[in-house]
């Protein structure tokens, strides 16, 4: 029971204190926190739009909404500023927060139907729901008799003495004396009116907390509020408009909402905000005149009207997809987003593609690759050739003047991914040593169908060798054929092609191999969603069972750890937990930090892709020690990885980093892994592998982790934890009892 009324305050309070973070498009609950204070710099209208949010959320909990929309404000947002906007207009009575209950509901029901009609199309319904209701009300109140219209406004300095006593009075008039430009003072008043507060203190506590929740928001505030004072001048627009009406909000909303949160923050996003500008003041000017005839104020209309355009408008694409770039994931921060984005695109884009692999067991010689120096060129540039080569550097034994004495010749050759044999040439025979078939280019040759548009070639095969027909469903590793010297060949070699056409002699296409590891003299390097080089020596990954085995989550499973500091020499147990979201992604939850590490394991290799949470704990260490671990033990060989920026904490530098983000990154993260020993005998298995987390400015690292790992038998035998300030060593245990 304690823990389900721990779990309903906690609920209430995220919702009530989120519901005033999205008006920034933040889910911080510190920042909706100071937003609620700031609401309650008039004391009657922070108690009207609180009384909003509470009566809305508790309505979409009731109702049966999703708890985590609820959670995250998204219902509460517009009747926080329909309460607000009820509050300020009138003196409290029983009948105006009568009044502020109804209307809420009337709001949560237009935010439910435009979240549906709206959402449809991929769009926000921002703040539509509340302009509707405002509207509704304004008109409907003048029919109301038992509505006082409230005078606080005009009094400033007793309303301020009201709330805060002399020294919040004393404050403002300091402030206000401080000789501030007019344009500065208007970029105030307009942040406060956001929040229905008229006065320079309002926006200022505001502006305070944009620049701590987020540099560029702030920045972006900036650029469209002076970029619109600016054109306002050169247009010989009236700026007592922006003064008076305090609509200049407008601009800092649609500011922010194109400049890093709905796209993300680059140099054209920012220059969308700039073109954004003069719309939005066309749209202040010509609706302020018509909505005037009725007394009503435009409110966040052109807001509403430009970013929905704008979002709308990049939908229909068909090129230029990053120029701006729609944030796919929402992380409530243009720096996340910014970040996030970035980190996608290096390490997820190409987890999409069509897994291929080399197309042959064992070591393999590139003998040509992309843009050849023999064929490969022009519309079939992209392909390679494979052969195999001795220590002494040599593809044949003896003198090579046989076919059979080349090492690669009737060599299995194998699936590079699943898919469907649509094609076989299977009647031509080999060539001798030095002489090519032009009449038959492609020689033996297989084509796979692997999705619609992507197939697969793979020429100079052996005549008679296919293991497969056509029409034959093939798994990855299926022995298709074995290699021969068919064709336009002077020597025996495997040649192989990605392609959009199921003929063969089509044109190539460029498409990276997934997984495979190349090998120089001792060295050996992982390569993830590459392209093979001409003399690069190359294998697909050998699987360890071992470290498979120990990266073997289950839905449902629980992980004990023993964690071990050995400055203070306390020793701590964690229970972790294997889950899947919603939409079948997997996840490890910590439930004492409250923290998510979600992954992928796709038999091949494993891979940390996102965490929430605090930066501290066991899960929180598991993450950053096994961010990218492929299942293949190679002594020496390396694997580098990137992580978030946000993801370290390095003040200024990371403030700065923020600041400049949208046009030039100089921090670099870093995530190698270097696997250092490998050891069998009759009775066990150990791995051992060290892997480094690091942030950089060029090769100087300014902050980094290290990590010593023994994975023994198939599980985490133990990690040796070395921040530099700490030192942990973490120990998998297994137990039949729940931890207490």
């Amino acid at each position: 029971m304690k823990n389900r009324g721990t779990s309903v305050i906690h609920g209430i309070f995220s919702s009530t204190v989120q519901s005033y973070s999205q008006i920034f498009f933040s889910n911080a609950a510190w920042f909706g926190v100071l937003l609620m204070l700031v609401s309650f710099l008039d004391v009657y209208a922070g108690i009207a739009g609180l009384l909003a949010v509470l009566i809305t959320n508790l309505a979409a909990y009731l109702t049966g909404l999703n708890t985590h929309n609820i959670k995250q404000g998204f219902y509460g947002f517009n009747t926080l500023l329909v309460g607000l906007g009820i509050g300020i207009q009138f003196n409290p009575s029983v009948e105006v927060y009568i009044l502020v209950a109804f209307a809420s509901l009337l709001t949560f029901l237009l935010t439910v139907v435009f979240e549906g009609v709206i959402g449809k199309y991929g769009l926000p319904y921002l703040s539509i729901s509340f302009l509707i209701a405002i509207w509704a009300v304004t008109l409907a109140t003048r029919q109301y008799e038992h509505l006082e219209l409230s005078q606080r406004g005009i009094f400033m300095h007793n309303e301020m003495f009201d709330t805060g006593g002399m020294l919040l009075v004393d404050w403002y008039i300091w402030f206000s004396n401080l000789g501030l430009p007019e344009s500065v003072i208007t970029y105030f008043r307009s942040l406060g009116a956001i929040f229905f507060q008229y006065h320079l203190f309002a926006g200022v506590l505001i502006a305070i907390g944009l620049l701590i929740y987020s540099r560029i928001a702030f920045i972006l505030t900036l650029i469209g509020f002076f970029t619109a004072w600016w054109f306002y001048g050169f247009i010989g627009a009236d700026l007592a408009q922006l003064n008076s009406t305090y609509v200049g909000f407008n601009f800092i909303l649609t500011s922010i909402a194109l400049g890093g949160f709905f796209l993300v923050a680059s140099k054209h996003s920012y220059f969308w905000v700039l073109l954004s500008v003069p719309v939005i003041t066309i749209l202040i000017s010509a609706t302020s005149v018509v909505f005037s005839v009725y007394g009503l104020s435009i409110f966040s209309l052109p807001f509403n009207m430009v970013v929905l355009s704008v979002l709308y408008l990049m939908k229909f694409r068909e090129r230029n997809f990053t120029k701006p770039q729609l944030v796919t994931h929402q992380h409530f921060s243009p720096e996340q987003n910014l970040y996030a984005q970035l980190n996608y695109s290096d390490r997820f884009t190409k987890l999409y593609y069509v897994q291929f692999e080399l197309p042959v067991m064992g070591e393999w010689v590139v003998t040509q690759a992309h843009n050849g120096e023999h064929t490969h060129r022009d519309k079939w540039q992209h392909a390679w050739d494979f052969e195999i080569m001795d220590d002494e550097g040599s593809l044949f034994a003896n003198r090579g003047f046989a076919k059979e004495h080349y090492y690669c010749y009737a060599k299995p050759v194998i699936a590079p991914a699943d898919g469907t044999v649509v094609q076989i040439v299977d009647h031509i025979d080999d060539n001798a040593i030095g002489k090519v078939d032009l009449e038959h280019n492609w020689g033996n040759a297989i084509i796979i169908k692997h999705a619609d548009g992507l197939y697969s070639n793979i020429s100079h095969l052996l005549k008679d060798s296919f293991k497969v027909k056509e029409g034959d469903f093939v798994k990855k590793g299926d022995v298709l054929a074995l290699c021969g010297n068919s064709g336009r060949s002077p020597q025996p070699h495997v040649h192989f092609q990605i392609q959009a056409l199921p003929h063969i002699g089509s044109e190539t296409i460029k498409y990276p191999l997934a997984y495979y590891v190349v090998k120089k003299d001792e060295n050996v390097k992982f390569q993830f969603f590459d392209y093979p080089k001409n003399y690069q020596q190359v294998s697909n990954l050998s699987i360890s069972p071992n470290l498979k085995e120990a990266f073997r989550f289950v839905p449902g499973q629980k992980l004990y750890f023993s964690s071990l500091n050995l400055n203070t020499k306390n020793e701590h147990e964690s229970e972790l937990e294997v889950l899947v979201d919603f939409y079948g992604n997997p996840y490890i939850y910590d439930a004492e930090t409250k923290s998510t590490a979600f992954y992928r394991n796709d038999e091949k290799i494993f891979m940390f892709t996102t965490y929430y949470g605090p930066r501290k704990g066991t899960l929180y260490h598991l993450y950053l020690a096994f961010y990218r671990i492929p299942f293949s033990f190679y002594k020496g060989s390396k694997v580098n990885d990137v992580f978030p920026l946000n993801f370290f904490s390095i003040k200024p530098l990371i403030v700065l980093q923020d600041i400049i983000a949208p046009f030039y990154i100089f921090l670099r993260t870093k995530f190698e892994a270097l696997y250092f020993k490998h050891s069998e005998d009759f009775s066990k298995t150990t791995s051992y592998i060290h892997t480094q987390t690091s942030v950089n400015i060029g090769n100087v690292k300014m902050k980094s982790n290290r990590y010593q790992i023994s994975i023994k038998n198939g599980h985490i035998e133990e990690i040796e934890v070395d921040t530099k300030r700490e030192k942990w060593i973490i120990r998998q245990v297994f137990k039949n009892r729940e931890l207490k």
